[in-house]
């Protein structure tokens, strides 16, 4: 069974489990995203996606499941949310205000994030965030309506973050954790927790294939 290095996020602990390795060739599936036609991405995302190969989530399915039951103790079913090649490619200053805020993309244990990096180049990886006025660093059904009513609060008063994106600490946000990109490595978290890709201002944000940020995003239930 293929084992992660688990990594504890923050003061809440979350478990973030890093798996070096993950697919077992890489560059195939470069290549399909090289001769892929990406479109704009919905849901938020901040670039282009593009068809996963077919046989992708049968190979790595049974692995990150193994995993999920290992660090996060899901032992159910796997359903696929949504999976894709992505490559963020958004002009800074092209970025919806919520593009430039750490984001949560569900708020039940059973939801899990994926992220596969497959730029040779390592680039920008992805960082976790503490919400300064509420101390969150999850967010949950439970804590749902207080941290939208303080975010909209600071927003309406103090104004929108400046165009670009979040790239370490903010008068809003602490960032608690980061973890690097590398070639095939693939994280694996709680959707649950207030994150964001690492986008250096120095990132050319090309929505090439080859040139850009090119990674898998999946997005897991578990029972």
């Amino acid at each position: 069974m293929t084992r992660a290095r688990v990594e504890r996020i923050g003061t809440e602990a979350q478990p973030l489990a890093i798996l070096d390795d993950f697919a077992p060739d890489p560059d195939a599936l470069r290549r399909h995203a090289a001769a892929s036609d990406f479109a704009p991405a919905l849901h938020h995302y901040p670039g282009v996606r593009a068809s996963l190969p077919v046989d992708y989530l049968e190979t790595q399915l049974p692995v990150i499941a193994a995993v999920a039951a290992e660090v996060f103790g899901r032992t159910g079913p796997v359903t696929v949310v949504d999976a894709s090649l992505s490559i963020v490619s958004t002009r800074a200053d092209a970025l919806t205000v919520a593009q430039r805020l750490p984001h949560i993309d569900a708020f039940t244990a059973d939801r899990i994030a994926l992220v596969h990096y497959l730029s040779p180049q390592g680039g920008d990886g992805t960082a976790f965030y503490r919400h300064r006025a509420t101390g969150f660093e999850i967010v949950d059904e439970a804590r749902r309506d207080l941290f939208f009513r303080h975010l909209d609060t600071e927003i309406r008063h103090g104004g929108p973050p400046p165009p670009g994106y979040i790239f370490g600490d903010t008068p809003l946000f602490e960032r608690v954790h980061a973890a690097p990109a590398r070639y095939n490595r693939a994280l694996l978290y709680r959707s649950w927790n207030l994150h964001s890709g690492a986008i250096s201002p120095t990132n050319p944000l090309s929505a090439d294939p080859v040139e850009g940020r090119l990674t898998v995003t999946a997005f897991l239930s578990i029972g």
